[in-house]
């Protein structure tokens, strides 16, 4: 590490994620940080989910920072372009766009053992150096592309709805949406309204609830801007849902037993929304509630019903020039295809390669199976965390709530290499970590529930899950209130670090 003041400090990705551990190392005196951000603007996946309908699943009140309250949400799910719009608000108010690198993309990271620092290889061929490298890269950042037969020869449009095309009309086309996840039950309502037909082509089926949304009224805003605890406790009461009735629900067998009835109870009134039996047969799902993520919607089921719409649960064998061919024959014409079939949520640094102290690759490492302790360190790549890794997404709640566990013990993470030069984890610290995180995940019903979600990563020895956390989001707050020094490797520094102010959080002992 160079011989500084405090460590420098490289982040990529400025969305929740990237964002609020800037924000929080700043308020933690740590000033010397680059975002580096491939985007023109901030925002992750709320600057790039641009689709109509785009829409937070997880309470607003909930879904944003604890030190950072909104108490002007205009409603109880905030739609994308206010989340947006927090999120660059966020970034004015505590100064880090200045610490933003935008249209930097980063392809390549090497640590240095001499040096004990982080040099980064940007697309443009210049490079930069860091004594901490944090991945803020996350789960949903890289659409996912169905490899279908013929689908070059397709004569339309073809466009994912990540990277939605809003030069494209829609109005009076033959529309096929391939795929009817959480992106699709919120946009196809609106295409539907504009398309001569549409065509939805269901992988699997969902279990969706009534969406309990509304727009807060002026005085609900006043109160919460006059009488801050008002929105806490909002806070409080989504949060206690979530933790004492949905997570049960997912990560243990006595409360699936419990509680999975009356919710499973709660999607199939929902579905009654559908006018057509044989139609309500095909959106029941075969698996058990939970095992994907619960979609919620007051408006898809509703769009089912139109002429112009349709449902095919026909595998699609091939793409051709006017339209799409099923498995049972049929031939469904389309000019616009719009894909709704997720993000690779198992590559989590991918495409950046990324080589630890042992000239070893990252990616190369997890080949096996991405595996990180506490889905924020591995071995062999020292001064190096990820933010949203392994293991750290939650089946109910809201992320945000993790991601804040993970900035709290970066910060102390920081401090630490603020008196030693190197911080590494033990390979036995990640074994005993991710033998029981894999424990506890053969029981949840996202591992036994029997569907097929984008949790579960295909790998050499059989599905595994490589995506969620099988326990409590407080459990994972508790986990990450502290930076056991027994748990890493550490070396001296040459010349230590200024320390930085006392409201770090302390790294405790063994």
């Amino acid at each position: 590490m160079r011989n500084s003041r405090q460590p420098s400090i490289a982040i990529i990705g400025s969305g929740f994620s990237g964002l609020g551990l800037a924000i929080r190392l700043k308020q933690a005196g740590f000033t010397e940080l680059t975002i580096f951000e491939k985007a023109d603007d901030v925002g992750g996946v709320w600057r790039d989910n641009t689709y109509p309908g785009a829409a937070c699943d997880a309470p607003s009140h909930l879904y944003s920072y604890s030190f950072e309250p909104n108490p002007n949400w205009s409603r109880r799910f905030a739609e994308q372009p206010e989340i947006l719009e927090y999120l660059r608000h966020c970034a004015r108010k505590y100064d880090i766009r200045r610490h933003v690198r935008a249209g930097t993309e980063v392809v390549a990271a090497d640590f240095d053992v001499a040096a004990g620092s982080w040099t980064l290889t940007l697309a443009a061929g210049q490079t930069a150096t860091a004594d901490i490298l944090v991945s803020a890269c996350g789960q949903l950042s890289r659409p996912a592309h169905p490899d279908l037969p013929g689908m070059d020869t397709f004569a339309g449009t073809v466009f994912h709805s990540a990277r939605w095309d809003h030069d494209h009309v829609i109005d009076g086309r033959d529309v096929a949406v391939i795929g009817n996840g959480a992106s699709a039950i919120q946009f196809v309502p609106h295409v539907a309204g504009r398309a001569r037909t549409l065509t939805v082509f269901q992988r699997q089926a969902h279990w969706i609830s009534p969406k309990p949304d509304y727009g807060y009224p002026r005085l609900r805003k006043a109160v919460n801007r006059r009488i801050p605890l008002a929105q806490k406790l909002s806070r409080l009461t989504v949060f206690v849902w979530f933790e004492g009735l949905l997570n049960p629900m997912l990560v243990s067998p006595l409360g699936r037993r419990i509680l999975s009835w009356p919710v499973r109870m709660w999607c199939r009134w929902n579905l009654r929304r559908v006018d057509d039996r044989e139609l309500r047969a095909r959106l029941l799902p075969s698996y058990e509630v939970g095992c994907n993520r619960i979609l919620t919607s007051n408006e898809y089921y509703d769009t089912l019903n139109r002429p112009n719409v349709s449902l095919t649960t026909s595998p699609i064998e091939r793409v051709e020039r006017q339209g799409l061919v099923t498995a049972d024959g049929a031939v469904h014409r389309a000019d616009t295809i719009i894909l709704a079939t997720g993000f690779r949520s198992h590559d989590f640094v991918a495409p950046i390669r990324i080589t630890g102290s042992a000239t070893a690759d990252l990616t190369a490492v997890w080949r096996e199976r991405p595996r990180a302790h506490l889905g924020l360190a591995v071995p062999g790549f020292p001064n190096f965390f990820l933010m949203y890794g392994p293991n750290t997404n939650v089946g109910s709640g809201s992320i945000v709530h993790m991601l804040e566990s993970q900035m709290n013990y970066i910060v102390g993470a920081a401090r630490q290499l603020t008196r030693t030069g190197y911080l590494e984890v033990h390979p036995k610290v990640l074994e005993r970590f991710d033998d029981a995180v894999q424990r506890r995940l053969a029981t949840t019903v996202w591992n036994t529930g029997g569907c097929n979600s984008w949790y579960l990563a295909k790998t050499a020895a059989g599905p595994a899950n490589t995506n969620n956390w099988p326990g409590s989001m407080l459990g994972y707050r508790l986990r990450t209130r502290r930076v056991r020094r027994g748990d890493y490797r550490t070396a001296p520094r040459i010349a230590p670090l200024v320390a930085a102010p006392r409201d770090v959080p302390e790294v405790a002992g063994e």
